[in-house]
């Protein structure tokens, strides 16, 4: 079960994914979901164009962690899941 820290961060990181990351994907016609968080590891869903493609980790590490880690305490990691 969720505490109230983890369901306030889980809602942030909803929030930025909607407000940061998925602006920045659509422009490559792609799109981003939320999964799950649970002991810093944020767990997405690359849909569209992002899923598959090569370049899917530079945008995991350097686009998704990066706002993420840069914007909230406690993301150690951004994964994609299927």
């Amino acid at each position: 079960m969720l505490t109230n820290s983890s369901q306030n961060i889980e809602s942030k990181i909803k929030e930025l994914i909607e407000t940061h990351v998925k602006p920045m994907v659509a422009l490559h016609r792609g799109s981003i979901e939320f999964v799950s968080f649970d002991d810093g590891i944020v767990n997405v869903r690359l849909v569209g164009t992002c899923k598959g493609c090569p370049l899917s980790q530079l945008t995991l590490k350097a686009g998704v962690e990066t706002v993420l880690r840069d914007n909230l305490e406690g993301i150690r990691e951004v994964r994609a899941v299927e």
